[in-house]
């Protein structure tokens, strides 16, 4: 027998109403005259209990007829949400998919800074020093009479000079003469006698300033260095797809639970309905005198129990929607509303799947077993930037320097060349030629280490073991994989099995409760057998409802082991993905 639509598992039957509403009055009356008259003569003396009266209810979902409590529903409702709306909010808003997108583009930094280790170097260095006193580096020597002739080479210049240009009747003067002359000739000019002096090679500031380039021509670890950046970057972005594929089935999974949690309201409620129905009808024949109170007490209880289970209901919707907001990344007071139903549709869509060839399809498709592969490659390019260090490192480089020593009192004296007493002063920038001095140099830079305690071994030996043991992990996942996509064919085909067998067992549920109802309406039956078809009814609606939700949850769980492209929207789409 094919299943019904859930639709029509909500829906009462239409012959399953209150039978005593339909007897007679007449009959009533007469029956009811006659227990009446019996229950005078045996009832005691104390005043008779009072019927009890059907709890009245404000609440919402007890009334959900009424204008303006749907008016008010709607206000309260929110954002209504899909399950693709859900997936698509999910894969921008999750809070796992972004951090794993930070790590893809951690390895796009990871990238540009193992390049940068190719890229050439250019540092610049800047130096400033006052020297407050300097030491003579001649004291102590006889050198330093090199510097105390006191002017007696330009005496002797001066009067060579005279005795040389031709006059007949030269005047040589003595040294003193000379030294009076010219220190006169220095106060005419303007200068202070006996200035100068201390260490005439000493400068009170001294300034630097350098750039050195310097460009690799050749580093087996930095080549390495690139290759492992890229190598991490493509390994990050497999763990984002996979990522991805996870999270969609996480957003269904959870959808789906809470689909189910609505719809176990729905169920709550109807049980409540129709425990309050049977309360009435149990207290109109306690009235009649037709039955115990007992029973009436029976059906007070049982109406006491529905309420709670349809208090608990409401609480479990809401707990199942906070988890499938967590699940999204959205705010947890976010309103929504869901707009799916538990429906198992397309239930043959992979019945005739081969173990096989899905195990094919996901060892093909599978992000996290490319992930395990390209962690393999990762380790063994990890091995050859070890094996690199053997290698030396070559680098071309190139320094460029500018020094300048200046002094406080940039004045100098300047003397006349033909005429030895007559003296001048100039004053020359801080940045005159005279001060500075440039520098420029090219070379080739060989480093190479040649022995350093056997840690270069001991690190290949290490990086042989994490190449060996990403090896075993990439076996040890593929036969996960397989062992994963078989479960989840088992899973798959025993949902399905399932909602079949639920389908007809829902069926003689209805079926049953029917016949009590009618039972119970004819005098046969009991209302303790009516609650108990009743509760029979729903517990086969609860087993069908989870029935769905299994199968629809091992859908998806099976889309997900075989590597099915994530954020697929609708079961439509997935003809295209077949397996065949």
């Amino acid at each position: 027998m094919p299943p019904r639509p859930l639709r029509d598992v909500f829906d009462p039957p239409s012959d399953v109403t209150t039978p005593l509403m339909r007897t007679s009055h007449s009959s009533l009356l007469a029956v009811g005259l006659a227990v009446c008259a019996c229950a005078v003569l045996l009832a005691p003396s104390a005043a008779p209990a009072q019927p009890i009266e059907p709890i009245r209810h404000s609440d919402t979902t007890a009334h959900p007829d009424t204008s303006r409590d749907r008016a008010s529903a709607r206000r309260r409702s929110g954002t209504l949400l899909s399950v693709t709306d859900a997936i698509q909010v999910a894969l921008e808003e999750s809070y796992s998919l972004r951090d794993v997108q930070l790590d893809v583009r951690n390895a796009d930094a990871r990238i540009q800074s193992a390049w940068g280790r190719l890229y050439p170097q250019l540092d610049a260095t800047g130096n400033y020093t006052r020297n407050i006193r300097t030491a003579n580096p001649f004291a102590g020597s006889d050198v330093t009479g090199l510097f105390s002739g006191g002017g007696a080479s330009e005496w002797v210049t001066f009067n060579e000079q005279l005795r040389t240009d031709g006059n007949p009747n030269p005047d040589p003067i003595t040294i003193e003469e000379f030294r009076r002359r010219q220190q006169a000739g220095r106060r005419e000019a303007g200068i202070t006698p006996g200035s100068g002096g201390g260490n005439p090679f000493g400068v009170a500031n001294q300034f630097t300033g350098a750039l050195r380039l310097r460009q690799t021509l050749y580093n087996g670890q930095a080549i390495a260095a690139v290759q492992g950046a890229q190598t991490l970057k493509d390994l990050n972005q497999t763990a984002l797809d996979r990522q991805k594929r996870v999270l969609v089935n996480e957003v269904r999974q959870a959808y789906h639970d809470a689909l189910l949690a609505r719809a176990q309201i729905d169920v709550a409620r109807q049980g409540l309905q129709r425990a309050q129905e049977t309360f009435r009808e149990v207290s109109q024949q306690v009235s009649a005198g037709t039955v115990p109170k007992s029973e009436r007490l029976s059906a007070e209880v049982e109406r006491a129990n529905r309420e709670t289970q349809l208090v608990q209901a409401r609480s479990d919707y809401a707990s199942a929607l906070d988890g499938l907001k967590q699940t999204m990344g959205i705010d947890a007071d976010a309103a929504i509303q869901l707009t799916g139903d538990l429906e198992a549709d397309q239930r043959d869509q992979y019945a005739e799947v081969s173990v096989q060839s899905a195990v094919d399809r996901a060892l093909r498709n599978r992000s996290d077993l490319e992930r395990a592969r390209l962690n393999a490659e990762l380790q063994e390019v990890r091995k050859d930037t070890e094996q690199a260090r053997y290698f030396p490192t070559v680098a071309a480089v190139a320094n460029l320097s500018m020094s300048g020593r200046i002094p406080s009192d940039r004045t100098s004296v300047i003397s006349d060349p033909t005429d030895p007493f007559e003296f001048d002063t100039r004053t020359r920038g801080v940045f005159a030629d005279s001060y500075w001095n440039p520098s420029l140099s090219v070379g080739l830079e060989l480093s190479w280490n040649l022995f350093d305690g056997f840690q270069r071994r001991s690190s290949i030996q290490q990086q042989e073991v994490a190449v060996q043991r990403a090896e075993l992990q990439v076996s040890q996942l593929r036969q996960s994989v397989r062992i994963q996509v078989q479960r989840a064919l088992r899973n798959l085909e025993a949902a399905r099995q399932r909602i079949q067998s639920q389908s007809t067992n829902l069926e003689t549920a209805r079926t049953n409760y029917r016949f009590a109802q009618q039972r119970l309406g004819q005098g046969v039956s009991s209302p303790f057998r009516v609650r108990e078809a009743s509760r029979q009814l729903d517990q086969s609606r609860l087993n069908y409802l989870q029935a769905v939700r299994d199968y629809m949850n091992a859908k998806s769980a099976f889309e997900t082991a075989v590597g099915q492209p994530a954020g697929v929207p609708d079961a439509a789409s997935f003809e295209t993905a077949r397996l065949e």
